[in-house]
């Protein structure tokens, strides 16, 4: 018997097996895919607090950026950017495959192709089954994490209910042309594009990668296969990039987490438990964090051998004193961005740009990649004008409201 079984080899999934590993727990890590890394439609990017708190091996590190031009609804741009560097863009692949090689390196075992289908209690213990197309595999374990993804069934059969709230996303690897990430003569390493034709409530995105390579992706509610068509068929026709005939990965990103992370004998982490940035839809700096929770009380937990709900609810609560506040106020302006129009998108952009609001919060030195409660509470606080936003919105609607288009 396993003392801790982790189904899903993504960040979260290996730095919890590796962490446990290292307190000397035998772990085994399930991975559903043949590969570690592959698909995925995570962009990769990370805030220097996350590379503070978890470092990375430079030669994982394709660039750094402190730069990033956004375009409005009606084309109009500009370039935000602040030093020293704020974010890295990843190898997001070869991250995955490094956490889970440091693991292997403290005695954690990876079975890989055998998605987990389904969990029962059993001889005072958990029983995993796993199929891979053969006889099924029966793991037994004292306790299990589940850090695999938000559309994943094995929460909601354990009566967790479904993640609060999710979004569709879609990413692709392009070829570059010279005119990337070029404006009116300034270059920024990130792009932004904002509008209902591109990304109806959120943002579509290009990211330069390596020499010549690019991620292009966005986010929406429904037919992402058609936005995306038609966003990669603009940056081609603006001559971003080479061609249109890509391949795209799709997935679906959670915004709010789910209500319940943690059971008898099985606790949940990462996008399995909807730990992610609502505003930015980032979840590797969360899913770590949370991971590292996770290994701490279940290290507690397995030193008394007591895995019991009520012991494993001490891991739900630790993680939402860190992140609670952070995620209920990235959801507000989450759901409050998504109630406008570009109408009134564009209003606002022109309100804070003209009254210098944008600039002081991003040159602030609280303004943080990873952490957003701060810019959105001063973008909104009466300090810096909330009655002149309000009516530049006009009649945008608040959190919990459809919007009427």
């Amino acid at each position: 018997m396993f003392d801790v079984l982790v189904i899903g080899a993504g960040p979260a999934g290996s730095h919890t097996a590796r962490r446990l590993g290292e307190l000397g727990y035998r772990v085994m890590v399930l991975e559903e895919h043949k590969a570690i890394g592959e698909p995925t439609c995570c962009t990769g990017i990370l805030g220097k607090d996350c590379l503070n708190d978890f470092p990375l091996p430079p030669e994982l590190i394709w660039k750094q950026t402190g730069t990033a031009r956004f375009f409005t609804p009606s084309g109009q741009s500009f370039l935000l950017s602040k030093q020293p560097v704020q974010a890295y863009i990843l190898d997001r692949a070869g991250m995955d495959r490094r956490l889970a090689a440091e693991a292997q390196k403290v005695g954690v075992e990876y079975l890989m192709g055998s998605p987990a289908r389904e969990i029962s209690w059993r001889n005072g213990g958990v029983e995993v089954i796993a199929r891979n197309g053969g006889p099924p595999t029966r793991i037994d374990a004292r306790v299990v994490v589940l850090a695999c993804g938000p559309s994943n069934l094995l929460p909601r059969g354990l009566g967790w209910g479904d993640i609060g709230d999710s979004v569709l996303g879609g990413q692709a690897e392009v070829e570059t042309s010279a005119t990337l990430s070029q404006s009116k003569g300034d270059a920024a390493d990130v792009e932004v594009y904002m509008g209902q034709d591109v990304a109806p409530g959120f943002f579509a995105w290009l990211v330069p990668t390596t020499p010549g390579k690019a991620l292009a992706g966005l986010l929406c509610r429904q037919n992402p296969a058609g936005r995306m068509k038609a966003f990669l068929q603009r940056l081609y026709g603006e001559g971003k990039i080479r061609s249109t005939q890509v391949q795209v990965n799709y997935g679906r990103v959670p915004l709010l987490p789910r209500p319940h992370s943690y059971g008898e004998r099985v606790i949940a982490v990462g996008d399995a438990a909807g730990q992610v940035k609502p505003t930015t839809a980032g979840g590797i700096y969360y899913g770590l964090i949370c991971a590292e929770i996770a290994a701490q009380v279940l290290h507690d937990a397995l030193q008394r051998d007591d895995l019991s709900e009520r012991s494993l609810s001490r891991y739900e609560k630790a993680w939402k004193k860190r992140l609670g506040k952070e995620m209920r106020v990235g959801y507000w302006a989450r759901r409050f961005y998504e109630g406008l129009s570009d109408r009134q998108i564009e209003d606002i952009v022109n309100h804070l740009r003209g009254s210098g609001l944008l600039d002081k919060v991003f040159q602030s030195e609280e303004f943080s990649f990873d952490w957003h409660s701060f810019a959105i509470m001063r973008a909104v606080g009466r300090q810096v004008g909330l009655p002149h936003l309000l009516r530049a919105v006009g009649s945008a609607l608040l959190p919990g409201e459809r919007a009427s288009r």
